[in-house]
């Protein structure tokens, strides 16, 4: 008889504290995951880190392994979001980002920034010409995929810094 209550109540206790021990669980989860989501999108200028995945494929802005000082901002409006991302690489890794995206060295404008001032301003950039070696392009495409102004500052040959501002419209 003892031994049947007992197990009764061990059976009892499992179907009840396995599922309470996987909500808490599940809980706390949820509120890190709000918590990180808050402070991105209350965030006013570009976060010292790696722009999701997601946000990568979406936007098509494929970083380079390797790459370093990498950062991002994200703009959202009911006409387009925008990508922002800066990081520094090395020449293969900046061949590397070029050719996934379908462009070449080749296609960067020397003395052009190709990101407008508006958006240079929107996270502090500044692209003064004959202050360093720029060179831009400009990667459009056609809708729903978002086109790329790029620019690329060359002044450290072996450490390119890269600039990305990728827009798309929903």
């Amino acid at each position: 008889m003892i031994i049947r209550r007992a197990l009764t109540l061990a059976v009892i206790l499992l179907l009840i504290g396995i599922p309470a021990g996987y909500l808490v669980v599940s809980a706390e989860q949820s509120r890190a995951s709000g918590r990180d989501k808050a402070a991105e999108s209350s965030s006013t200028g570009l976060r010292d880190a790696w722009p999701s995945q997601m946000k990568r494929r979406i936007f098509e802005v494929p970083i380079p392994r390797g790459s370093e000082r990498v950062a991002y901002y994200e703009t959202s409006n009911w006409r387009t979001s925008r990508l922002f991302v800066q990081f520094t690489t090395t020449p293969a890794g900046l061949d590397e980002f070029l050719g996934a995206i379908g462009a070449d060295r080749a296609a960067l404008q020397p003395g052009v920034p190709a990101i407008s001032a508006k958006d240079a301003a929107t996270v502090g950039w500044n692209f003064t010409p004959g202050e360093r070696a720029w060179s831009g392009l400009v990667h459009p495409r056609a809708a729903p995929r978002p086109g790329q102004h790029i620019v690329v500052d060359e002044t450290l040959v072996f450490a390119p810094r890269v600039y990305v501002v990728s827009a798309t419209t929903p």
